[in-house]
């Protein structure tokens, strides 16, 4: 990725099939310029708050942030109420894209303010079309100035 460019979306996803699976629907969709797969919560944090490794990343935020909820180091929940208790990353829309279909899951990342919450199917056909669920966030977003 060129680091002049604006990241527009933001996929972290430790599960590499999972994180292929979103890229190829994204693809698919022609909603895949400009994505950064990060694959744990401390990475995903690193990189949202330029920290760590990502100290000297000059992009500002992503317009999209596409979160699994069961991550290593920081879960999604975690990040999920770091990123919205921030006034600097509290109106980043947040998709939570997550095999859980737990309601304890669900209602906590309402609760915490997820913009969405899509649970991903099994079938890549219904996959793609989760995903493309997501990516109308992007196709909004990218319409109005942030």
């Amino acid at each position: 990725m060129d680091e002049m460019r604006q990241v527009e979306i933001l996929l972290v996803e430790d599960n590499a099939t999972d994180a292929e699976l979103t890229l190829r629907a994204l693809k698919k969709n022609n909603l895949a310029n400009n994505v950064v797969w990060v694959k744990d919560g401390a990475e995903a944090l690193d990189f949202i708050f330029q920290t760590g490794a990502y100290a000297g990343r000059a992009n500002g935020m992503p317009k999209l942030i596409l979160l699994d909820l069961k991550l290593p180091k920081v879960d999604g929940i975690e990040v999920l109420r770091r990123l919205k208790s921030d006034p600097k990353t509290n109106t980043v829309p947040i998709v939570m894209l997550t095999s859980s279909a737990e309601e304890r899951d669900i209602v906590e990342s309402y609760k915490l303010g997820v913009n969405s919450y899509l649970v991903k199917p099994v079938d890549f056909k219904q996959f793609i079309d989760v995903v493309s669920h997501a990516g109308m966030y992007w196709a909004v977003l990218n319409k109005t100035p942030h």
